[in-house]
């Protein structure tokens, strides 16, 4: 008998140790939308090979940031933060084929220059056309002489 409840307890905590993680996963997205301003947002990381890269997330408006969480991360800090007064958007687009495989259905490439001069990096982001519109109207929204839009 000991030897049954023995296995009990074994499954018991191999289920535990299963579930805890998703469960960790949907409490962080949680908090992330307590936040408010949250949308799904791809960010392109690789770009070694056209078309691929893509990273699944959410991004959230804090204030004058755009900050990126990756959607399947245990971190509360985001992974990549866009000043406000650092963003030009260039261009926007519908997913060639090959990133429309990596992407949410109905979502645009939006490309983004971070920064000024020589220091200035190129960003894909790819949203959905409603949080495109957001974007563009938080960055159209910065105070007076702040930002390139």
């Amino acid at each position: 008998m000991g030897e049954w409840f023995g296995l009990v307890e074994i499954v018991v905590i191999v289920l535990v140790l299963l579930i805890l993680p998703l469960v960790l996963l949907a409490l962080r997205r949680r908090w992330l939308a307590r936040m408010g301003g949250t949308f799904e947002c791809s960010l392109r990381l690789r770009k070694s090979t056209p078309g691929t890269g893509w990273v699944l997330g959410v991004a959230r408006y804090n204030g004058e940031d755009l900050e990126w969480f990756r959607f399947f991360s245990f971190s509360f800090r985001p992974r990549k933060t866009f000043v406000r007064g650092q963003v030009m958007v260039l261009e926007n687009r519908d997913p060639d084929p090959v990133e429309a495989v990596s992407l949410y259905s109905g979502q645009r490439v939006v490309r983004v220059e971070e920064g000024y001069g020589d220091d200035a990096q190129l960003w894909d982001l790819a949203m959905s056309g409603d949080s495109l519109t957001g974007m563009l109207s938080w960055l159209e929204a910065a105070p007076p002489g702040v930002g390139g839009y």
